[in-house]
């Protein structure tokens, strides 16, 4: 008979060139379960690395089994990172961390006490001394600031990546893109709405360069715009096209009728007519209708492939390596 596989916790973490500091990452999170008598497993995903980040996650698994390592054949980025990690998590609590020990292991018993204790469908570290330059400190504010009010969460820390999570939560969640800075957003959009948030340690950083610009602001920018419009009609894309080629037909549909109304006006009390056909405003008017009758045509089509689509992930996987414990009989 196999020993029981189920895990209490699950650590995922996406990495990218961080060789110097897996190693010490594993060996604390390890001393911190064994502290704290919890089993666990850590899904070390790596993310296209161009060090020798892959032949120290080899090495690792070696020593530990509860160390499982898995290699992307290029780079797809952070959020496709988690999302295969999500997709082979097995503990009760899934707990993320950045590889680069900015983040604290320590935090890991008291995030997975208030999923289990406290009922949390999910719990979002706060970074609230933070060690980095005011180039990312400021930006940082600003982008949670507006994530804020836009999700109505309330959250200081949306990008924080010392997160735990209820398994049912991640099991149910599709990352793409820049969307893993937006976890709360679709963790609530599926009706995850329990959402804590705990104050953090952030380290200074001890090995590597940041692997982010300033260009993630933007990207995220545009992926919030992109989450908001998608949590409110991706079920049900004709409410949103729909209404504004309503409008926009109408609209257009009232111009016309204006305009040929005051002509009929002039030409019955012998004023001074000018052609519907000569005045710009019809123009308008005439793209507006077109315009009306396009988008409510895509709303038909949104509607026909939202009930057909299957969403699917292309993310190729070059490499997996796990040691798992010796069998008993």
């Amino acid at each position: 008979m196999e020993i029981n596989q189920r895990k209490d916790i699950s650590v995922v973490v996406p990495l990218l060139n961080e060789e110097e500091s897996l190693p010490e990452l594993c060996a604390w999170i390890d001393s911190v379960m064994q502290a704290h008598e919890l089993r666990y497993e850590i899904l070390l995903i790596d993310d296209g690395s161009r060090d020798r980040s892959w032949e120290v996650i080899i090495d690792i698994a070696k020593m530990n089994p509860n160390v499982e390592g898995i290699r992307f054949n290029r780079n797809y980025g952070k959020s496709a990172a988690l999302n295969t990690g999500f997709e082979h998590v097995k503990g009760e609590v899934v707990i993320t961390m950045d590889a680069d020990l900015q983040d604290s292991p320590d935090e890991i018993p008291e995030l997975y006490r208030m999923i289990k204790k406290e009922g949390y469908d999910m719990v979002s570290g706060w970074k609230k001394k933070r060690h980095d330059p005011l180039s990312k400190t400021i930006p940082s504010l600003f982008f949670n600031y507006v994530t804020r009010k836009i999700s109505g969460i309330r959250l200081h820390d949306f990008n924080c990546g010392l997160k735990a999570y209820d398994i049912h939560v991640v099991k149910n969640l599709e990352l793409y893109g820049e969307m893993h800075r937006y976890i709360p957003m679709l963790a609530q959009r599926h009706g995850f709405d329990k959402i804590g948030e705990k104050v953090v340690e952030h380290r200074a950083r001890k090995y590597g360069n940041s692997k982010f610009g300033l260009e993630r602001f933007i990207y995220g920018f545009l992926d919030l715009l992109s989450i908001s419009f998608v949590s409110k009609f991706k079920k049900r894309p004709m409410h949103f096209f729909g209404t504004m080629g309503t409008l926009s037909f109408f609209f257009g549909i009232i111009v016309t009728i204006g305009l040929i109304a005051d002509k009929l006006y002039k030409l019955n009390t012998h004023l001074p007519v000018r052609e519907v056909t000569d005045q710009p405003l019809f123009y308008l008017a005439l793209v507006a209708v077109i315009v009306g009758v396009q988008l409510f045509m895509a709303g038909f089509v949104a509607e026909m492939l939202t009930m057909n689509s299957e969403k699917k992930n292309d993310y190729i996987i070059s490499e997996k390596v796990s040691f798992p414990r010796n069998k008993v009989f």
